[in-house]
C-alpha cells in the first residue's frame, strides 16, 4: 500500500516494515533483506491523554486520542520512512493492542484502512516473516473496536471511581473493572481463613510384613470401620481404634492390580507458562513475561544469527500447527524411539475467539536447550528450557504405571494400601513436575486371605487446614479459570494492586492490607457488578462479541467479512449500558459515603523534630515514615531497608532508600549525610576481583541480572 503525502514524494523503492519492538526490528531487518526498512513504533504511539477524561459521552463515547508525550520523534521518523517507501506494512504484534497499536500508525500516516498492508506472524522466524509479506491483509477494524472499548471502559472506571476514593478514603487510590475483582478474591480468601475453625481428626496407620519370605514392610492406612468411611474426630475414637486392633491380627482382604496411565500436558498458554515458570523456576510473572518477550523477539545464537526462540506469548490457547506437531514427532522418534512418540489431543477450554494463536512453543525444535546455552543469559536459558520440554512431552506418548491397591482388615476396621511403580517414562523423560514426580511405593506380592504381621501401630493427631492465600502463581490461575482479564492483563492486575498498597506479599503469599479491605468493602456495598467475577467475565465475553461479531461484520483468520449481518455488536452500545448503571450508583455512592478513616500501622520508631510516633504510610512509590503529630509536625522519613554490606568507605551498613521526587530506588550508606556513598544497583557483599570495588546486581535485557563492577571504569562483569 503506498503512503499518501501531499507534494512530490521521493521513492526509495523499498518497503517499509513498522514493527513494535527495536530488538524485532533488528531480527526482522536480517530476514528481508536490502529492498526493505524495518522500523518501530516502540509500542504505543496514541492513547487517551493522562491529564484529563478523554472521552466525550455526549458524542457516543468518542475516545479522544492524542500523540503519546514522548513520541515525537518516533512518529516523525515514521512519516518520513513512509514518504520516501514505496509500501508500507504494518507488523505489530498478533492481538487486540497490536491491532490497534497499527490502526493508530495508519492513522497517522494517512493509510487507507481497507488496504492490504497488514502482516501478522506468530513467530519471529524467517520462514513466517516471509510468508506473512507475502499475504498481506487489511486491518481487523473489529479487533481494534475490542481493543477500544476495553480501553475506553477501563479509563471510564479509573477516572469516575477514582477521585471517590480520593474523597471517601484517602488520595493516590484506585479502583478498575478487573483489578477491583482480583482485589476482591484475595479478600475473599482472606475472610475465609479467618473464619476458618479448624477441626480435629486422627490418621492411624499400621506398619506391616509378611510373615513368611521377604523383608520388605508396607504401610496401610485406616479407612473403613464397618463397611463405611470412617475417620476418629478425637482422641478418645482414636484410643477406641488401637485398643479394638489389639484384639485381631491383619489379614489382606483383596488385591487390586491395574495399569495406570497419565497424559502429559499441554504445551503452554501465557498463564501456564507464568504458574510453571513461578512453581519451578521461582519466577515472579512480570520476569517470566520480560523473558519470554525477549525469546520472542530474537536471540542471537551463533550459527544461526538473531532469531526468535519461542512463538508468540501472549495466548490463551493449547493448538499447535501441523508443521511444528510433525517437526516435534519426527524430532521424538529420532533421538528416542517411535514408542515414545504420542497421539495427544488437547482441547481449548476458551471460546473460539481465543484460539487466533497457537500454544507457545519453540520456534525451531531441533534448537535443543543445551545447545545454544551459551548464546543465552543463565534465565533466558531456564524458561526456554522450559518451554521446549513442555512442548516436546506434549507430543509424547503417556507414562504407564503398574499399580496395586491392597485391602487390610482387622475386625471391623480396613485399612488401605496402595502402591505404583514405573513401567514406560513416555515423557517423563523430558518432563516433570511436582505431581509426576510420584514416589515408588514398593508392596509386596500378596495373597487374599494372607496373615500379616504388625511391626507398628501410629496414631497421629491432625486438624483441618483453611485454604491457603494466593501465591503470584495460583492468583494468575484463578483470574484465568474465572475469565477475569486476558492473558496480556494478568501481569499489570497484580502489579497495580500492590503498588496501590491493596496487598503486601508475606514469603511468596499474597494477603490483602487494611486499606485493600476497606476499598473491597466500599466497591461490594456501592459497586457490587464490578467486583463481582461473574460480572467481570460476561464483560469479557461481550467485549470478545465485538471482535467475533462487531459492526464491521465477521471476519475469518484472514481479516475476511464472511457477510454474516444478524449478529453485529456495537462496542458503543457495550460502553453505554456498562456507563448508564455506573452513573446511578456513583450518584448514590457519593451521597451515602461518611469520610472512612483508615489506621495507620504505628512504627516502632518516634519523631527526631517532636518526639511523636512515626507512622507508617503509603504513597504512589511505596512506604514511608510520617510523623503522627501531622499537621503540626511534618517531619517524614524513608523506611530503611538493610542490605547486610558494608559501605567500602566508613564501614557502616549500606540501605536501600526511594528517592523523594520520583521515587526510584538506590541505596546508599546509612551514615548520611557525613558519607554520601550510594549505588543506583544493589551492591553485594563481594570485591570485585579486577578492582576491589564493590560488585552490584546489574539487571539488563542483554545479560538478565547478573553481577557488575560497581565501579564505572571497570568492565568486569559475571
Amino acid at each position: 500500500m503506498e503512503a499518501k503525502a501531499k507534494g512530490k514524494k521521493t521513492k526509495n523503492g523499498k518497503t517499509l516494515v513498522i514493527v513494535e519492538s527495536p530488538s524485532k526490528a533488528k531480527t526482522i531487518g536480517k530476514f528481508l533483506g536490502a529492498n526493505y526498512k524495518v522500523i518501530a513504533s516502540v509500542g504505543h504511539v496514541r492513547d487517551l491523554p493522562k491529564s484529563k477524561f478523554g472521552i466525550d459521552i455526549e458524542d457516543d463515547f468518542a475516545p479522544m486520542y492524542i500523540n503519546i508525550r514522548g513520541k515525537g520523534d518516533v512518529i516523525k521518523n515514521m512519516k518520513s520512512e513512509a514518504k520516501a517507501a514505496d509500501k508500507v506494512l504494518l507488523a505489530t504484534d498478533p492481538d487486540r493492542e497490536g491491532e490497534a497499536i497499527s490502526w493508530h500508525i495508519a492513522t497517522l500516516l494517512g493509510l487507507d484502512e481497507n488496504a492490504e498492508d497488514r502482516i501478522q506472524f506468530n513467530e519471529v522466524t524467517k520462514e513466517a516473516i516471509k510468508a506473512s509479506v507475502k499475504n498481506p491483509r487489511k486491518l481487523d477494524l473489529n479487533l481494534v473496536d475490542a481493543q477500544q472499548a476495553r480501553r475506553v471502559l477501563d479509563r471510564i472506571v479509573g477516572y469516575k471511581l477514582s477521585p471517590l476514593l480520593w474523597r471517601k478514603i484517602r488520595p493516590g487510590l484506585s479502583a478498575g473493572r478487573v483489578q477491583s475483582a482480583a482485589l476482591k478474591m484475595i479478600c475473599d480468601r482472606e475472610r475465609e481463613i479467618q473464619a476458618f475453625i479448624p477441626d480435629e481428626f486422627w490418621k492411624i496407620s499400621v506398619l506391616l510384613q509378611k510373615l513368611s519370605g521377604g523383608k520388605e514392610k508396607f504401610t496401610a492406612r485406616l479407612t473403613e470401620k464397618n463397611g463405611e468411611k470412617f475417620v476418629p474426630v478425637n482422641k478418645e475414637q482414636a484410643d477406641e481404634v488401637l485398643a479394638d486392633l489389639e484384639k485381631g491380627g491383619y489379614t489382606v482382604n483383596s488385591v487390586e492390580k491395574k495399569e495406570r496411565r497419565r497424559r502429559p500436558y499441554a504445551p503452554f498458554t501465557t498463564s501456564t507458562l507464568q504458574q510453571d515458570a513461578s512453581s519451578k523456576l521461582g519466577f515472579p510473572a512480570r520476569k517470566t513475561m520480560t523473558l519470554a518477550q525477549q525469546l520472542y523477539e530474537g536471540v542471537t545464537v551463533k550459527g544461526r544469527g538473531s532469531v526468535g526462540l519461542v512463538t508468540y506469548i501472549r495466548t490463551d490457547s493449547v493448538r499447535v500447527s501441523s508443521a511444528a506437531d510433525a517437526a516435534a514427532k519426527a524430532f521424538i522418534e529420532e533421538n528416542y524411539s517411535k514408542a515414545y512418540v504420542g497421539n495427544n489431543f488437547f482441547s481449548n477450554k476458551k471460546k473460539e475467539i481465543q484460539d487466533a494463536h497457537e500454544a507457545i512453543r519453540p520456534s525451531y525444535t531441533d534448537l535443543l536447550p543445551d545447545d545454544i546455552k551459551g548464546s543465552l543469559t543463565p534465565d533466558q536459558y531456564k524458561l526456554y528450557r522450559l518451554i521446549w520440554s513442555r512442548f516436546i512431552a506434549s507430543r509424547m506418548s503417556e507414562a504407564l504405571y503398574d499399580t496395586v491397591g491392597v485391602d487390610v482388615v482387622n475386625g471391623a476396621y480396613t485399612f488401605r494400601a496402595t502402591g505404583s511403580k514405573l513401567r514406560f517414562d513416555g515423557f517423563l523423560k523430558v518432563y516433570q513436575t511436582p505431581d509426576t514426580e510420584e514416589s515408588e511405593d514398593g508392596i509386596p506380592e500378596l495373597d487374599k486371605g494372607e496373615e500379616l504381621d504388625l511391626k507398628k501401630v501410629d496414631a497421629d493427631q491432625s486438624f483441618t487446614q483453611p485454604p491457603a492465600r494466593f501465591t503470584e502463581a495460583s492468583l494468575v490461575k484463578e483470574l484465568e479459570e474465572k475469565g477475569i482479564g486476558r492473558p496480556s492483563t494478568f501481569v499489570p492486575i497484580i502489579g497495580t494492586i500492590t503498588g496501590r498498597g491493596y496487598i503486601e506479599r508475606v514469603k511468596k503469599a499474597i494477603m490483602p492490607t487494611e486499606v485493600g479491605f476497606v476499598v473491597t468493602e466500599l466497591m461490594e456495598q456501592y459497586f457490587n457488578e464490578i467486583v463481582d467475577s461473574g460480572f467481570t467475565s460476561d464483560m469479557e465475553d461481550k467485549l470478545d462479541s465485538v471482535e467475533t461479531n462487531g459492526e464491521r461484520g465477521r471476519r475469518d483468520p484472514n481479516g475476511n467479512v464472511d457477510g454474516a449481518e444478524s449478529a453485529h455488536v456495537r462496542w458503543q452500545d457495550v460502553v453505554g449500558d456498562f456507563y448508564g448503571t455506573l452513573s446511578k450508583e456513583l450518584d448514590i455512592a457519593d451521597k451515602e459515603i461518611e469520610k472512612v478513616e483508615v489506621a495507620d500501622e504505628v512504627s516502632d520508631e518516634v519523631c527526631a523534630l517532636c518526639g511523636k510516633p512515626m507512622l507508617i504510610k503509603q504513597s504512589r512509590y511505596g512506604k514511608f515514615l510520617a510523623c503522627s503529630g501531622y499537621p503540626d509536625c511534618k517531619n517524614t522519613k524513608p523506611i530503611v531497608v538493610p542490605t547486610g554490606v558494608a559501605c567500602p568507605v566508613c564501614g557502616k551498613e549500606i540501605v536501600e532508600r526511594r528517592s523523594k521526587k520520583k521515587g526510584k530506588i538506590f541505596y546508599g550508606c546509612s551514615g548520611f549525610p557525613a558519607c554520601k556513598q550510594v549505588y543506583w544497583d544493589k551492591p553485594v557483599d563481594r570485591p570485585c576481583p579486577k578492582c576491589g570495588a564493590l560488585l552490584t546486581e546489574k539487571p539488563s535485557k542483554k545479560y538478565g541480572t547478573s553481577l557488575a563492577c560497581s565501579n564505572t571504569d571497570c568492565d568486569y562483569r559475571e
